[in-house]
């Protein structure tokens, strides 16, 4: 009896719970894992792909993109481990702004790795702790490799445009790369080390060519001046503010008036107007000459406002003001009872100017000098948002470049660089430990051979003859994939930020390991939708 009762399977969840056990749970981790490497696996590098991401719903529209973090972000996913690569590469792309896909791949391929070593039943643990020492050796070599010209304004000012052009060089962007590299390296040096990106605005017209896009010094708002009002005014004195300027209309929510004849309904209006009034007086008594609101303004303050000869500009939206009030050192107000408590913006020139066939209002000498506004042109809607997306990853790169100086060679020639020290390691390591160590350089060798893959090159023959040439102790050497041979990287300029390359390498590892740690998935029971018995 005993033994029948021990046989029978007894589940301590709820009714309609989850669970995956050791083999399983692990296998269903690695298999969502890879299948994420290998979505966006095919966009890496300089000659990799675009997907078309198709929204759902009403609109559905249409994203083409080669942006890792893109792909993820808009991908559903239901894998849990999948969910954990998404998750890191959406980081990555906070962080330092490139790097998405590499991270991504990396982490794939450390799990690829992985899942042979636990079919030759190395335990978990062992996988782990050789993999930590692996990933602490190649950090070491990665700082060994980096060069630094923080000092050396010219030679700098060389590796920021490398590392633009090697960022742009995988993306959209990548024909017009030297006209773009320009301006992200303008962009982030007018900055002046402060790092503070809100300051650069970017602006999508459509129309032209993206040859056509250019960087204006100054601040573009994409809004009208109001009738009657000038359109053009110096040394401007500006007022920014979030308020309502719309209550020349009656407005009745739910409310009832009761009135005995229409004259009476005039007087409220009159009173309304008389409220109006005094609002814009007391605005016109902070001596400005320009007042831009994020609300609407309605047709009778702006009358008022045109015949003080003050520019009203309405509706510039909270992403616009909450800008403006940075670049032109001005404070958002809603009240106006203390003209002295309020900090106006000031700039030296406000006027309008055409970009293909639509006005915008251009600021110019503003107070924040290192203001300005990049305007991107092009042919269609899709190619403004890839190129947006480009030029949003080179400028972050920069930013963090310009905080921490040093740089490395690209085009795989970090990877191996690191794989060979973890090589190295393994080699002088006994126990299985070195097996684990192994599995991760050959991971790190795995980027460089993807890159060649991509472009159709013999990614065998290429990754051999690189590996051959670290050996050799040519550490710069790396792919040159507009030759499909192996280059000197010091040569070529093809540079990336070492920021960008230790977070990939951390953040890779950190993620593996984490998913390498699962041996059990729960799944919580689903909840019941009650029946609702009482409709409204």
């Amino acid at each position: 009896m005993m033994a029948s009762l021990s046989m029978a399977p007894v589940s301590i969840f709820r009714h309609g719970a989850d669970e995956e056990k050791a083999e399983t749970a692990r296998l269903s981790s690695f298999i969502g894992a890879i299948a994420i490497g290998d979505l966006v696996k095919s966009t890496l590098g300089p000659k990799g792909m675009d997907k078309i991401l198709l929204g759902g719903g009403q609109d559905s529209s249409v994203t083409v993109t080669n942006d890792g973090a893109t792909i993820l972000k808009a991908i559903g996913v239901d894998n849990p481990a999948a969910k954990v690569l998404v998750d890191m590469s959406k980081v990555q792309d906070d962080e330092v702004g490139d790097g998405t896909t590499s991270v991504t791949v990396l982490a794939a391929e450390l799990l690829r790795e992985a899942e042979l070593l636990i079919a030759k039943k190395i335990h978990p643990q062992i996988i782990i702790a050789g993999w930590r020492k692996a990933t602490q050796a190649a950090r070491e070599a990665l700082r060994e490799a980096a060069v630094d010209h923080g000092n050396d304004e010219l030679k700098f000012q060389q590796d920021l445009m490398n590392i633009a052009r090697t960022t742009l060089s995988s993306k959209l962007l990548t024909h017009h790369k030297d006209h773009f590299s320009k301006l992200a390296v303008q962009a982030v040096l007018r900055l002046k080390g402060s790092g503070n990106l809100e300051a650069v605005h970017v602006i999508k017209k459509l129309g032209g060519s993206l040859t056509d896009s250019y960087l204006d010094e100054g601040f573009l708002l994409d809004k009208r001046i109001g009738v009657n009002q000038p359109k053009r005014i110096e040394n401007a004195n500006i007022l920014i503010a979030n308020t309502g300027m719309d209550t020349d209309k009656i407005k009745i929510f739910g409310s009832r008036v009761r009135v005995d004849s229409t004259a009476k309904v005039a007087e409220i209006e009159t009173a309304e107007k008389e409220k109006m009034k005094e609002k814009v007086e007391r605005i016109l008594k902070h001596g400005i000459n320009c007042f831009i609101n994020r609300q609407l303004i309605y047709n009778y303050p702006e009358q008022l406002f045109a015949s003080a000869g003050v520019m009203a500009i309405e509706h510039a939206d909270f992403v616009g003001v909450e800008r403006l009030a940075l670049v032109t050192g001005g404070e958002i107000s809603s009240t106006f009872d203390h003209p002295e408590l309020v900090k106006l913006g000031h700039c030296k020139l406000i006027e309008e100017v055409m970009i293909g066939e639509e006005t915008l209002i251009h600021f110019s000498g503003v107070d924040m000098g290192e203001a300005c506004t990049i305007v991107l042109r092009g042919a269609t809607q899709q190619i403004l948002d890839e190129a947006e997306r480009s030029l949003h990853d080179a400028l972050c790169v920069l930013a963090q470049t310009v905080k921490e100086t040093r740089t490395v060679f690209g085009g795989g020639c970090s990877e191996m660089l690191m794989a060979k020290a973890v090589s190295d390691l393994a080699n002088r390591t006994p126990g299985k430990e070195a097996v684990a160590m192994e599995s991760f350089a050959k991971a790190l060798r795995m980027l460089p051979t993807i890159i060649a893959d991509n472009a159709g090159y013999d990614s065998a023959e290429l990754v051999s003859q690189l590996r051959a040439a670290h050996q050799d102790n040519k550490s710069t050497f790396g792919l040159d994939m507009s030759q499909g041979a192996v280059g000197d990287m010091a040569a070529l300029g093809i540079t990336e930020s070492f920021q960008v390359k230790r977070q990939v390498l951390l953040s890779a590892a950190e993620a593996a390991e984490m998913i390498l740690r699962v041996d059990n998935i729960i799944k919580a029971a689903p909840r019941k939708r009650v029946p609702d018995h009482h409709p409204c």
